[in-house]
Protein backbone atom coordinates (compact mmCIF):
# COMPACT_ATOMS: atom_id res chain seq x y z
CA UNK A 1 0.00 0.00 0.00
CA UNK A 2 2.67 2.25 1.00
CA UNK A 3 4.83 1.74 -2.46
CA UNK A 4 1.44 2.35 -4.66
CA UNK A 5 1.07 5.90 -2.59
CA UNK A 6 4.97 6.83 -2.56
CA UNK A 7 4.81 6.40 -6.64
CA UNK A 8 1.19 8.09 -6.60
CA UNK A 9 2.72 11.13 -4.67
CA UNK A 10 5.30 11.63 -6.71
CA UNK A 11 3.51 10.89 -10.15
CA UNK A 12 1.02 14.11 -8.91
CA UNK A 13 3.35 16.39 -7.95
CA UNK A 14 5.37 16.35 -11.14
CA UNK A 15 2.04 16.19 -13.22
CA UNK A 16 0.52 19.26 -10.94
CA UNK A 17 3.68 21.04 -11.75
CA UNK A 18 4.15 20.18 -14.67
CA UNK A 19 0.48 20.95 -16.15
CA UNK A 20 1.04 24.38 -14.05
CA UNK A 21 -1.98 23.56 -12.02
CA UNK A 22 0.07 24.42 -8.74
CA UNK A 23 3.21 26.51 -7.92
CA UNK A 24 6.36 24.00 -7.19
CA UNK A 25 6.20 25.78 -3.47
CA UNK A 26 2.38 24.83 -2.86
CA UNK A 27 2.78 21.39 -4.27
CA UNK A 28 5.94 20.44 -2.20
CA UNK A 29 3.94 20.97 0.53
CA UNK A 30 0.12 20.38 0.43
CA UNK A 31 0.63 16.86 -1.66
CA UNK A 32 2.32 15.11 0.78
CA UNK A 33 0.66 16.70 3.25
CA UNK A 34 -2.49 15.18 2.02
CA UNK A 35 -0.99 11.92 1.27
CA UNK A 36 0.25 11.71 5.36
CA UNK A 37 -3.34 11.86 6.00
CA UNK A 38 -4.59 9.33 3.41
CA UNK A 39 -1.88 7.05 4.91
CA UNK A 40 -3.14 7.26 8.45
CA UNK A 41 -0.37 8.94 9.77
CA UNK A 42 -1.27 12.52 9.36
CA UNK A 43 -0.75 13.28 13.52
CA UNK A 44 2.73 12.58 12.85
CA UNK A 45 3.03 14.99 10.27
CA UNK A 46 4.70 17.91 12.24
CA UNK A 47 7.50 15.57 13.16
CA UNK A 48 7.80 14.58 9.67
CA UNK A 49 8.29 17.66 8.51
CA UNK A 50 10.52 18.76 11.52
CA UNK A 51 12.69 16.20 10.84
CA UNK A 52 12.42 16.91 7.00
CA UNK A 53 13.29 20.68 7.80
CA UNK A 54 16.38 20.09 10.13
CA UNK A 55 17.62 17.42 7.99
CA UNK A 56 17.72 20.87 5.33
CA UNK A 57 18.20 23.36 7.27
CA UNK A 58 21.96 23.66 6.45
CA UNK A 59 21.35 23.15 2.79
CA UNK A 60 18.98 26.19 3.20
CA UNK A 61 21.38 28.25 5.09
CA UNK A 62 24.28 27.29 2.70
CA UNK A 63 22.08 28.51 -0.37
CA UNK A 64 21.35 31.83 0.94
CA UNK A 65 24.51 32.56 1.72
CA UNK A 66 26.18 31.25 -1.43
CA UNK A 67 23.63 33.10 -3.05
CA UNK A 68 24.24 36.58 -1.79
CA UNK A 69 28.16 35.92 -1.60
CA UNK A 70 27.81 35.08 -5.30
CA UNK A 71 25.94 37.66 -5.89
CA UNK A 72 28.42 40.25 -4.66
CA UNK A 73 30.98 38.82 -6.27
CA UNK A 74 28.84 39.55 -9.53
CA UNK A 75 28.26 43.22 -8.23
CA UNK A 76 31.56 44.17 -8.63
CA UNK A 77 32.89 42.94 -11.75
CA UNK A 78 34.40 39.39 -10.52
CA UNK A 79 32.79 37.81 -13.46
CA UNK A 80 33.03 40.13 -16.17
CA UNK A 81 36.01 38.56 -17.76
CA UNK A 82 34.83 35.25 -18.13
CA UNK A 83 30.87 37.01 -19.93
CA UNK A 84 33.11 38.88 -21.97
CA UNK A 85 35.59 35.53 -22.84
CA UNK A 86 32.38 33.97 -23.68
CA UNK A 87 30.60 36.74 -25.15
CA UNK A 88 34.28 36.87 -27.93
CA UNK A 89 33.58 33.12 -28.26
CA UNK A 90 29.81 33.14 -28.99
CA UNK A 91 29.93 36.64 -30.58
CA UNK A 92 25.83 36.18 -31.02
CA UNK A 93 25.40 32.93 -32.86
CA UNK A 94 22.85 30.66 -30.79
CA UNK A 95 25.15 27.51 -31.65
CA UNK A 96 28.36 28.85 -29.59
CA UNK A 97 26.16 30.13 -27.22
CA UNK A 98 24.71 26.82 -26.42
CA UNK A 99 28.17 25.06 -26.51
CA UNK A 100 29.55 28.12 -24.12
CA UNK A 101 26.84 27.26 -21.71
CA UNK A 102 27.64 23.58 -21.43
CA UNK A 103 31.41 24.64 -21.36
CA UNK A 104 31.39 26.88 -18.71
CA UNK A 105 29.06 24.72 -16.58
CA UNK A 106 31.52 22.05 -17.11
CA UNK A 107 34.09 23.93 -15.94
CA UNK A 108 33.01 25.47 -13.14
CA UNK A 109 31.55 21.79 -11.92
CA UNK A 110 34.87 21.33 -10.99
CA UNK A 111 34.55 23.12 -6.99
CA UNK A 112 31.98 20.15 -6.73
CA UNK A 113 28.86 22.55 -5.45
CA UNK A 114 25.97 22.37 -8.19
CA UNK A 115 24.55 25.55 -6.38
CA UNK A 116 27.77 27.37 -7.37
CA UNK A 117 28.06 26.33 -11.22
CA UNK A 118 24.43 27.58 -11.43
CA UNK A 119 24.86 30.63 -10.26
CA UNK A 120 28.03 31.35 -12.35
CA UNK A 121 26.44 29.92 -15.27
CA UNK A 122 23.23 32.26 -15.32
CA UNK A 123 25.45 34.89 -14.61
CA UNK A 124 27.31 34.70 -17.32
CA UNK A 125 25.18 33.34 -20.11
CA UNK A 126 21.26 34.80 -18.87
CA UNK A 127 21.91 38.33 -20.58
CA UNK A 128 22.93 36.64 -24.15
CA UNK A 129 19.91 34.38 -24.00
CA UNK A 130 17.61 36.68 -22.79
CA UNK A 131 18.69 39.42 -25.53
CA UNK A 132 18.83 37.15 -28.65
CA UNK A 133 15.60 35.66 -27.24
CA UNK A 134 17.01 32.02 -27.22
CA UNK A 135 14.84 29.50 -25.29
CA UNK A 136 16.22 29.78 -21.60
CA UNK A 137 15.18 25.97 -21.04
CA UNK A 138 18.17 24.93 -23.25
CA UNK A 139 19.85 27.23 -20.76
CA UNK A 140 19.03 25.30 -17.86
CA UNK A 141 19.28 22.14 -19.31
CA UNK A 142 22.48 22.26 -20.97
CA UNK A 143 23.78 23.44 -17.26
CA UNK A 144 22.07 21.21 -15.65
CA UNK A 145 22.52 17.64 -17.23
CA UNK A 146 27.22 18.73 -17.94
CA UNK A 147 26.64 19.96 -13.92
CA UNK A 148 24.91 15.98 -13.49
CA UNK A 149 28.21 14.20 -15.20
CA UNK A 150 30.02 16.62 -13.18
CA UNK A 151 28.70 15.39 -10.22
CA UNK A 152 29.99 12.60 -9.81
CA UNK A 153 34.01 13.26 -8.71
CA UNK A 154 34.86 12.40 -5.64
CA UNK A 155 34.34 15.71 -4.03
CA UNK A 156 31.22 15.88 -5.25
CA UNK A 157 29.07 13.50 -3.44
CA UNK A 158 27.61 10.82 -5.00
CA UNK A 159 30.91 9.12 -5.90
CA UNK A 160 31.78 9.72 -1.48
CA UNK A 161 28.67 8.05 -1.02
CA UNK A 162 28.81 4.92 -2.66
CA UNK A 163 32.68 4.28 -1.06
CA UNK A 164 31.32 5.19 2.11
CA UNK A 165 27.70 3.12 1.94
CA UNK A 166 30.02 -0.34 0.46
CA UNK A 167 33.05 0.25 2.68
CA UNK A 168 35.23 1.28 -0.75
CA UNK A 169 38.46 3.85 -1.62
CA UNK A 170 36.21 6.77 -3.60
CA UNK A 171 39.41 6.92 -6.21
CA UNK A 172 39.05 2.91 -7.00
CA UNK A 173 35.38 3.95 -7.71
CA UNK A 174 36.08 7.09 -9.88
CA UNK A 175 38.53 6.67 -12.16
CA UNK A 176 37.95 3.87 -14.05
CA UNK A 177 34.82 5.40 -14.72
CA UNK A 178 36.76 8.60 -15.74
CA UNK A 179 36.15 7.45 -19.99
CA UNK A 180 32.33 6.55 -19.30
CA UNK A 181 31.57 10.02 -17.90
CA UNK A 182 34.21 11.44 -20.59
CA UNK A 183 31.94 9.53 -23.83
CA UNK A 184 28.43 11.36 -21.22
CA UNK A 185 30.48 14.92 -21.42
CA UNK A 186 30.78 14.35 -24.91
CA UNK A 187 27.51 13.49 -25.55
CA UNK A 188 26.44 16.60 -23.54
CA UNK A 189 28.55 19.03 -26.17
CA UNK A 190 26.99 17.21 -28.91
CA UNK A 191 23.36 17.33 -27.77
CA UNK A 192 24.23 21.32 -27.00
CA UNK A 193 25.75 21.54 -30.62
CA UNK A 194 22.48 20.33 -32.12
CA UNK A 195 20.10 22.31 -29.78
CA UNK A 196 22.57 24.93 -30.40
CA UNK A 197 21.74 24.71 -34.52
CA UNK A 198 17.96 23.85 -33.76
CA UNK A 199 18.46 27.79 -32.11
CA UNK A 200 20.01 29.47 -34.86
CA UNK A 201 17.54 27.72 -37.46
CA UNK A 202 14.86 29.58 -35.75
CA UNK A 203 16.76 32.70 -34.56
CA UNK A 204 18.82 33.45 -37.47
CA UNK A 205 22.56 33.54 -37.93
CA UNK A 206 23.72 36.79 -35.73
CA UNK A 207 27.07 37.92 -35.07
CA UNK A 208 28.50 41.14 -33.42
CA UNK A 209 31.74 41.96 -34.92
CA UNK A 210 30.15 41.92 -38.60
CA UNK A 211 26.32 43.01 -38.32
CA UNK A 212 27.56 46.18 -35.48
CA UNK A 213 25.57 49.58 -36.56
CA UNK A 214 26.41 51.96 -34.54
CA UNK A 215 24.35 54.78 -33.32
CA UNK A 216 24.54 56.90 -30.77
CA UNK A 217 24.17 55.80 -27.54
CA UNK A 218 23.14 52.35 -28.87
CA UNK A 219 24.31 48.84 -30.50
CA UNK A 220 22.53 47.01 -32.93
CA UNK A 221 22.25 43.23 -33.48
CA UNK A 222 20.93 42.58 -36.90
CA UNK A 223 19.31 38.82 -37.66
CA UNK A 224 19.65 37.08 -40.73
CA UNK A 225 22.43 35.29 -43.28
CA UNK A 226 25.32 37.87 -42.91
CA UNK A 227 28.49 37.80 -44.90
CA UNK A 228 27.63 35.08 -47.06
CA UNK A 229 27.98 32.43 -44.34
CA UNK A 230 26.62 29.29 -46.11
CA UNK A 231 24.24 28.50 -42.76
CA UNK A 232 22.92 32.03 -42.59
CA UNK A 233 18.82 32.12 -42.53
CA UNK A 234 16.44 35.14 -42.30
CA UNK A 235 15.76 35.75 -38.38
CA UNK A 236 12.67 36.28 -36.66
CA UNK A 237 12.81 39.85 -37.36
CA UNK A 238 14.96 42.83 -38.52
CA UNK A 239 17.00 43.26 -35.47
CA UNK A 240 17.12 43.16 -31.31
CA UNK A 241 18.37 46.27 -29.86
CA UNK A 242 21.04 46.06 -27.06
CA UNK A 243 20.54 49.16 -25.35
CA UNK A 244 23.66 50.68 -23.09
CA UNK A 245 26.54 52.39 -24.02
CA UNK A 246 29.69 50.10 -24.35
CA UNK A 247 33.02 52.02 -24.14
CA UNK A 248 33.30 54.71 -26.11
CA UNK A 249 29.98 55.37 -26.63
CA UNK A 250 29.92 58.81 -25.92
CA UNK A 251 31.39 59.26 -29.35
CA UNK A 252 28.54 57.68 -31.11
CA UNK A 253 30.61 54.82 -32.56
CA UNK A 254 31.82 51.25 -31.06
CA UNK A 255 35.32 50.84 -31.27
CA UNK A 256 36.78 47.44 -32.87
CA UNK A 257 36.70 44.82 -29.54
CA UNK A 258 34.17 46.63 -28.11
CA UNK A 259 31.84 44.56 -26.24
CA UNK A 260 28.55 46.23 -26.50
CA UNK A 261 26.70 46.05 -22.34
CA UNK A 262 23.46 43.62 -22.26
CA UNK A 263 20.98 44.59 -20.49
CA UNK A 264 17.93 43.27 -19.32
CA UNK A 265 15.68 45.46 -16.87
CA UNK A 266 17.75 44.98 -13.91
CA UNK A 267 20.34 42.59 -14.90
CA UNK A 268 23.12 44.45 -15.92
CA UNK A 269 25.66 42.15 -16.40
CA UNK A 270 27.92 43.76 -18.88
CA UNK A 271 27.35 47.23 -17.75
CA UNK A 272 30.94 48.78 -17.68
CA UNK A 273 30.02 51.91 -15.59
CA UNK A 274 27.47 50.07 -12.71
CA UNK A 275 28.12 51.48 -9.48
CA UNK A 276 28.63 48.29 -8.00
CA UNK A 277 32.08 47.70 -9.87
CA UNK A 278 35.04 47.62 -7.64
CA UNK A 279 37.90 47.01 -9.81
CA UNK A 280 40.45 47.94 -7.16
CA UNK A 281 39.74 44.59 -5.08
CA UNK A 282 39.70 42.65 -7.98
CA UNK A 283 42.40 40.43 -6.96
CA UNK A 284 41.18 40.13 -3.47
CA UNK A 285 37.82 38.89 -4.43
CA UNK A 286 39.33 36.89 -6.76
CA UNK A 287 41.53 35.92 -4.13
CA UNK A 288 38.74 35.06 -1.78
CA UNK A 289 36.38 33.01 -3.93
CA UNK A 290 39.67 30.68 -5.17
CA UNK A 291 40.18 30.45 -0.89
CA UNK A 292 36.82 29.65 -0.50
CA UNK A 293 36.08 27.04 -3.10
CA UNK A 294 39.69 25.53 -2.19
CA UNK A 295 38.51 25.33 1.57
CA UNK A 296 35.42 23.50 0.45
CA UNK A 297 36.88 20.93 -1.63
CA UNK A 298 39.74 20.08 1.39
CA UNK A 299 36.58 20.16 3.62
CA UNK A 300 38.38 22.32 6.01
CA UNK A 301 35.11 23.95 7.98
CA UNK A 302 31.02 23.03 6.62
CA UNK A 303 29.96 24.33 3.72
CA UNK A 304 27.46 26.50 5.20
CA UNK A 305 29.84 28.18 7.14
CA UNK A 306 32.12 28.71 4.59
CA UNK A 307 29.71 30.61 2.95
CA UNK A 308 28.59 32.51 5.85
CA UNK A 309 32.03 34.02 6.51
CA UNK A 310 32.69 34.58 2.81
CA UNK A 311 29.28 36.52 2.61
CA UNK A 312 30.65 38.61 5.82
CA UNK A 313 33.76 39.74 4.44
CA UNK A 314 32.72 40.28 0.72
CA UNK A 315 30.39 42.70 2.00
CA UNK A 316 32.53 44.61 4.62
CA UNK A 317 35.20 44.65 2.42
CA UNK A 318 33.92 45.74 -0.79
CA UNK A 319 30.99 47.76 0.77
CA UNK A 320 32.32 49.52 4.02
CA UNK A 321 29.01 51.16 3.95
CA UNK A 322 25.95 50.11 6.17
CA UNK A 323 23.55 51.18 3.76
CA UNK A 324 25.36 49.95 1.28
CA UNK A 325 25.68 46.30 2.62
CA UNK A 326 21.55 46.80 3.23
CA UNK A 327 21.38 47.76 -0.54
CA UNK A 328 23.43 44.53 -1.82
CA UNK A 329 21.30 41.86 0.46
CA UNK A 330 17.97 43.77 -0.31
CA UNK A 331 18.84 43.72 -4.36
CA UNK A 332 19.35 39.47 -3.97
CA UNK A 333 16.86 39.22 -1.08
CA UNK A 334 14.35 37.66 -4.16
CA UNK A 335 16.87 35.22 -5.09
CA UNK A 336 17.17 34.42 -1.30
CA UNK A 337 13.53 33.89 -0.36
CA UNK A 338 12.81 31.68 -3.23
CA UNK A 339 15.34 29.50 -2.81
CA UNK A 340 15.29 28.82 0.57
CA UNK A 341 11.30 29.02 0.43
CA UNK A 342 11.94 26.05 -2.12
CA UNK A 343 14.14 23.75 0.13
CA UNK A 344 12.24 24.36 3.43
CA UNK A 345 8.88 23.58 1.03
CA UNK A 346 10.97 20.37 -0.17
CA UNK A 347 12.19 19.12 3.34
CA UNK A 348 8.19 18.50 3.61
CA UNK A 349 8.19 16.18 0.51
CA UNK A 350 11.42 14.43 1.56
CA UNK A 351 10.17 14.13 5.51
CA UNK A 352 6.69 12.63 4.21
CA UNK A 353 8.22 10.06 1.86
CA UNK A 354 10.66 9.20 4.20
CA UNK A 355 8.80 9.46 7.58
CA UNK A 356 5.85 7.39 6.37
CA UNK A 357 8.26 4.53 5.17
CA UNK A 358 7.05 4.85 0.93
CA UNK A 359 10.74 5.44 0.35
CA UNK A 360 11.80 2.30 1.85
CA UNK A 361 8.84 -0.05 0.69
CA UNK A 362 9.46 1.78 -2.58
CA UNK A 363 13.43 0.87 -2.66
CA UNK A 364 11.88 -3.01 -1.53
CA UNK A 365 9.62 -3.39 -4.58
CA UNK A 366 12.05 -2.08 -6.85
CA UNK A 367 14.69 -4.89 -5.90
CA UNK A 368 12.40 -7.29 -5.19
CA UNK A 369 11.22 -7.17 -8.86
CA UNK A 370 14.38 -7.91 -10.09
CA UNK A 371 14.20 -11.27 -12.40
CA UNK A 372 16.42 -14.12 -10.68
CA UNK A 373 17.64 -14.55 -13.99
CA UNK A 374 19.62 -10.74 -13.65
CA UNK A 375 21.92 -11.80 -10.90
CA UNK A 376 25.08 -12.08 -12.78
CA UNK A 377 23.70 -8.59 -14.58
CA UNK A 378 23.65 -6.56 -11.31
CA UNK A 379 25.85 -3.81 -12.33
CA UNK A 380 23.86 -2.95 -15.48
CA UNK A 381 20.44 -3.37 -13.15
CA UNK A 382 22.06 -1.18 -10.78
CA UNK A 383 23.04 1.50 -13.32
CA UNK A 384 19.28 1.59 -14.56
CA UNK A 385 17.75 1.57 -11.71
CA UNK A 386 19.91 4.19 -10.81
CA UNK A 387 17.87 6.90 -13.44
CA UNK A 388 14.66 6.87 -11.43
CA UNK A 389 15.70 6.04 -7.92
CA UNK A 390 18.38 9.06 -7.48
CA UNK A 391 15.30 10.82 -9.54
CA UNK A 392 12.34 10.23 -7.03
CA UNK A 393 14.38 9.90 -4.03
CA UNK A 394 17.63 11.94 -2.78
CA UNK A 395 21.50 10.51 -3.36
CA UNK A 396 21.41 9.66 0.66
CA UNK A 397 18.44 7.62 0.67
CA UNK A 398 19.82 5.86 -2.63
CA UNK A 399 23.64 5.10 -1.68
CA UNK A 400 22.90 4.95 1.81
CA UNK A 401 19.77 2.33 1.97
CA UNK A 402 19.39 1.33 -1.77
CA UNK A 403 23.10 0.71 -3.13
CA UNK A 404 23.49 -1.96 -0.12
CA UNK A 405 20.98 -3.85 -0.80
CA UNK A 406 21.71 -3.88 -4.47
CA UNK A 407 25.03 -4.49 -3.47
CA UNK A 408 24.81 -7.97 -1.42
CA UNK A 409 22.15 -9.00 -4.34
CA UNK A 410 25.38 -8.92 -6.97
CA UNK A 411 27.89 -10.07 -4.45
CA UNK A 412 25.84 -13.72 -4.09
CA UNK A 413 26.33 -13.61 -8.14
CA UNK A 414 29.50 -12.60 -8.57
CA UNK A 415 29.29 -9.33 -9.05
CA UNK A 416 31.81 -7.15 -6.94
CA UNK A 417 31.08 -4.08 -5.19
CA UNK A 418 33.07 -1.99 -7.56
CA UNK A 419 31.22 -2.32 -10.17
CA UNK A 420 27.78 -1.85 -8.46
CA UNK A 421 29.77 1.17 -6.82
CA UNK A 422 30.50 2.50 -10.23
CA UNK A 423 27.29 1.29 -11.89
CA UNK A 424 25.40 3.43 -9.20
CA UNK A 425 26.73 6.85 -10.92
CA UNK A 426 25.03 6.30 -14.01
CA UNK A 427 21.75 8.50 -13.14
CA UNK A 428 23.53 11.64 -11.95
CA UNK A 429 22.79 13.49 -14.84
CA UNK A 430 19.16 12.88 -14.45
CA UNK A 431 19.32 13.41 -11.18
CA UNK A 432 20.34 17.09 -11.13
CA UNK A 433 17.26 17.92 -12.60
CA UNK A 434 15.44 15.75 -9.61
CA UNK A 435 12.31 18.41 -7.82
CA UNK A 436 14.62 16.73 -4.47
CA UNK A 437 17.91 18.78 -5.66
CA UNK A 438 17.74 22.29 -3.97
CA UNK A 439 20.34 23.37 -6.33
CA UNK A 440 17.74 23.20 -9.73
CA UNK A 441 15.65 25.61 -8.20
CA UNK A 442 18.41 28.22 -8.20
CA UNK A 443 19.21 27.17 -11.73
CA UNK A 444 15.73 28.00 -12.57
CA UNK A 445 14.89 30.89 -10.33
CA UNK A 446 17.78 32.91 -11.62
CA UNK A 447 16.91 31.87 -15.41
CA UNK A 448 13.44 33.00 -14.64
CA UNK A 449 12.17 29.37 -16.17
CA UNK A 450 9.50 27.46 -14.50
CA UNK A 451 10.34 24.36 -13.13
CA UNK A 452 7.55 22.59 -14.92
CA UNK A 453 8.64 23.33 -18.37
CA UNK A 454 12.69 22.58 -17.45
CA UNK A 455 11.43 19.51 -16.42
CA UNK A 456 9.57 18.59 -19.46
CA UNK A 457 12.64 20.02 -21.92
CA UNK A 458 15.13 18.40 -19.49
CA UNK A 459 13.99 15.00 -18.09
CA UNK A 460 14.68 13.10 -21.93
CA UNK A 461 17.81 14.59 -22.37
CA UNK A 462 19.62 14.05 -19.26
CA UNK A 463 17.77 10.38 -19.20
CA UNK A 464 19.68 9.72 -22.64
CA UNK A 465 22.81 11.36 -21.27
CA UNK A 466 22.92 8.58 -18.37
CA UNK A 467 22.16 5.65 -20.79
CA UNK A 468 25.12 7.08 -23.12
CA UNK A 469 26.92 7.06 -19.68
CA UNK A 470 26.22 3.63 -19.36
CA UNK A 471 26.31 2.52 -22.24
CA UNK A 472 29.77 3.14 -22.63
CA UNK A 473 30.19 2.14 -18.66
CA UNK A 474 29.57 -1.54 -20.83
CA UNK A 475 31.78 -0.67 -24.03
CA UNK A 476 35.09 0.04 -21.83
CA UNK A 477 34.22 -3.06 -19.57
CA UNK A 478 33.82 -0.82 -16.40
CA UNK A 479 30.46 -1.85 -15.41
Amino acid sequence: MLTVLGFAMIATFLVLIMMKKMSPIAALVLIPALFCVAVGQGAQLGDYVLEGVGNLAPTAAMLMFAIVYFGVMIDVGLFDPIVRGILRFCKADPLRIVIGTAVLAAIVSLDGDGSTTFMITVSAMYPLYKRLKMSLVVLTGIAATANGVMNTLPWGGPTARAATALKLDAADIFVPMIPALGAGLLFVLVLAYVLGRRERKRLGYLTLDEALEPEPGTVLVKAGGVGGHPGGTTGSGTGAEVAGSGPGADTGSAREGDEPPLQDGGFQGLDPNRGTLRPKLYWFNAGLTLALLTAMIMELLPIPVLFLLGAALALTVNFPSMADQKARIAAHADNVLNVAGMVFAAAVFTGVLTGTGMVEHMADWLVGAIPEGMGPHMAIVTGVLSLPLTYFMSNDGFYFGVLPVLAEAGAAHGVSPLEIARASLVGQPLHMSSPLVPAVYVLVGMAKVEFGDHTRFTVKWAALTSLVVLGAGILFGIV
